[in-house]
C-alpha cells in the first residue's frame, strides 16, 4: 500500500482490525521501524483528535512529525492547471508538493470541502493533487468526501465491544445548526459494508448520502424504527446531498436521547454539540464509547503508517 486515500485502500478489514489491536496492547513495538522518517502533517482546516492521534501514532513509531497550519502557515497554494496567478495564491501545488515530499518521508493533509460546488469538491482536488505531485505516500486525515481513517477507527471500536456475532449497527442522521461534511458519514458506510454487520442509515427525507456510496444500504427514514434491536448507533449530522450543502432540517426530535438508544452503545466522531446532536444522559453514560474511539484514533493512525512504512 502506497498511499491511504480511501477506506478501499483497506484489502482486508478484519485483519487490519486485529492489527491494530495488537499495536493497542504494545504500541512501541514497532518504534524502530520510523525511525530517521518524517512525517508531515499538513492541516488546511482545524482538528483536534485527528492532530494529536496522528502525531503520537508517528512517535510510537520512531518517527519525527512536522505539523504545519497550510491556512496560516504557509503561501496561498493554487491547484488549477493552467491559471494564470495573479490573485491570493502565491505558490502552485506542483512546486509545494514536490518541496514537501524532499522534506518528509510521508505527507498527510487534511482539506475540508467548500460544501457550495459538489463537481469540485466529488474531485477531490486538494487530496489528488497532493497524490500525483508529491514523490511520497499520501494519508488523508479528511478530505471533501472521505475520512477513512476515523473509519478504521469506528470499525476498530465496534470489533471490540460487540456482543454478537453480527451486531445490528445503525449510522443516524442528526440535527446541526451548521451545515457539514458528508466524509465521516460516507466513509463510515463504506468501512461498514466491509464488515460482517447488519447495517442501516436512517435519516429524514431529502438527506440521504451519496447513492453511489450507500449502494444497496437500507436507508430509513423513521428513526425509531431503525433504532430497533440496534447494537451500535453511530450519529452524525450531514448537510443536503441532493441539495448540495444546504440545511433543509433542524428537527429536534432527530437527536439522540437515551430513551431512543435503549440498550445499543452510542458512537460519534467528536466534536459533539451537547443537547443538539444528543443528550446529556447518553454522553454522561456507559453506553458511550466516543472516549474509546477518541483513544482507538492512535492506533488506527499507527496502523496505516506502519504499513505504509512497510512498504516503502
Amino acid at each position: 500500500m502506497k498511499n491511504y486515500t480511501s477506506i478501499h485502500d483497506i484489502d482486508n478489514i478484519h485483519s487490519w482490525i486485529e492489527e491494530a489491536k495488537a499495536l493497542k496492547a504494545n504500541p512501541l513495538k514497532h518504534i524502530a521501524l520510523g525511525k530517521h522518517k518524517t512525517l508531515g502533517l499538513l492541516f488546511f482546516n482545524s482538528s483536534l483528535r485527528t492532530r494529536l492521534s496522528t502525531q503520537k501514532a508517528a512517535l510510537n513509531l520512531g518517527m519525527d512529525p512536522i505539523v504545519m497550519n497550510v491556512s496560516g502557515d504557509a503561501w496561498g497554494i493554487e491547484f488549477g492547471d493552467g491559471t494564470i496567478m495573479n490573485g491570493n495564491t502565491a505558490e502552485h501545488i506542483k512546486e509545494a508538493a514536490a518541496v514537501v515530499s524532499q522534506y518528509c518521508d510521508i505527507i498527510a493533509v487534511r482539506a475540508f470541502p467548500s460544501l457550495t460546488d459538489k463537481e469540485k469538491d466529488e474531485s477531490e482536488q486538494v487530496m489528488n493533487a497532493f497524490v500525483k505531485y508529491a514523490s511520497v505516500p499520501i494519508v488523508n486525515m479528511e478530505s471533501a468526501t472521505g475520512h477513512p481513517l476515523q473509519a478504521l477507527t469506528d470499525a476498530i471500536t465496534i470489533s471490540e465491544h460487540a456482543k454478537v456475532l453480527k451486531p445490528k449497527v445503525v449510522l443516524s442522521w442528526a440535527p446541526h445548526v451548521k451545515a457539514l461534511p458528508h466524509a465521516v458519514a460516507n466513509s463510515f458506510t463504506q468501512a461498514m459494508q466491509k464488515m460482517d454487520v447488519e447495517f442501516v442509515i436512517t435519516n429524514p427525507e431529502g438527506y440521504n448520502l451519496n447513492p453511489e456510496i450507500t449502494g444497496n444500504t437500507p436507508i430509513i427514514h423513521n428513526q425509531e424504527e431503525a433504532f430497533k434491536d440496534a447494537d451500535f448507533v453511530y450519529v452524525k449530522n450531514w448537510s443536503s446531498y441532493e441539495n448540495y450543502g444546504k440545511v433543509e432540517n433542524t428537527d429536534p426530535n432527530w437527536m439522540i436521547t437515551k430513551e431512543k438508544l435503549g440498550n445499543a452503545k452510542f458512537l460519534h466522531c467528536l466534536p459533539v454539540r451537547r443537547n443538539l446532536i444528543v443528550e446529556d444522559a447518553v454522553l454522561d453514560s456507559d453506553s458511550s464509547l466516543v472516549i474509546q474511539q477518541a483513544n482507538n484514533r492512535t492506533y488506527a493512525a499507527q496502523l496505516v503508517l506502519k504499513k505504509i512504512l512497510e512498504n516503502a
